[in-house]
């Protein structure tokens, strides 16, 4: 079985990398759907210049849904129903690239072993989830690391007044390396100002 999933991941990165897109992510269900997330890839804009958003649309789904159901076919890879779609958001982080796109947005971090020793202030020792802002770190060695800045203050719900007042609570900062997550997603938050109105289009092929 373990063979099985390394081919299948192996065809479907080798398909989809090879017409021009990223690998997202792959899904498969017990009852044989095989749902392959894509995304365009992104390129590091020069400095000094906004990054340029564009998305996956449905003729990009289609052209890849053509290719993978061919390839698949030849490798006998077995499934009954194959679904090609663009990034929710709660588009999951892979890579570095992945970080480097998405510095400055919250994102939801799943650490593989709890905090433990690093823990400081608030911080349970025990904790291994965390969502806050992604912030990219060099070292003065030039190295490059990453860490998410949050507050445990509590959420405003609408229309609630905050007393002036009120001291809110320090930010805290965790840093990480990629090595130490389970997993790291976008928070799925809307926004009609960014990334939550334009992002993951949800344009999908079957």
């Amino acid at each position: 079985m373990g063979e099985l999933l390394v081919a299948l991941q192996d065809i479907v990165e080798q398909t989809v990398s090879g017409l021009g897109y990223d690998l997202v992510e792959i899904e498969r269900s017990p009852g044989g759907l095989l749902r392959v997330t894509i995304d365009l890839p992104w390129v590091q804009p020069a400095e000094g210049t906004a990054a340029s958003e564009q998305f996956v649309n449905v003729e990009d789904c289609e052209k890849v849904n053509r290719q993978l159901q061919f390839a698949l076919e030849v490798d006998g890879i077995e499934y009954k129903r194959l679904e090609i779609s663009s990034p929710g958001i709660d588009r999951p982080l892979r890579h570095a690239p992945d970080f480097e796109r998405f510095v400055g947005h919250v994102v939801d971090l799943t650490l593989k072993a709890p905090i433990g020793a690093a823990a400081s202030g608030s911080v349970n020792a025990n904790r291994k989830k965390f969502r806050g802002t992604l912030e990219r770190v060099v070292a003065d060695d030039g190295a490059v690391g990453w860490q998410i800045v949050w507050s445990d203050a509590p959420e405003v719900k609408p229309g609630q007044r905050v007393s002036k007042k009120r001291v809110a609570p320090p930010l805290q900062a965790m840093g990480f390396v990629l090595d130490e997550l389970r997993e790291a997603r976008l928070a799925p938050i809307v926004s009609f100002k960014g990334r939550g109105a334009a992002g993951g289009s949800g344009d999908d092929a079957e």
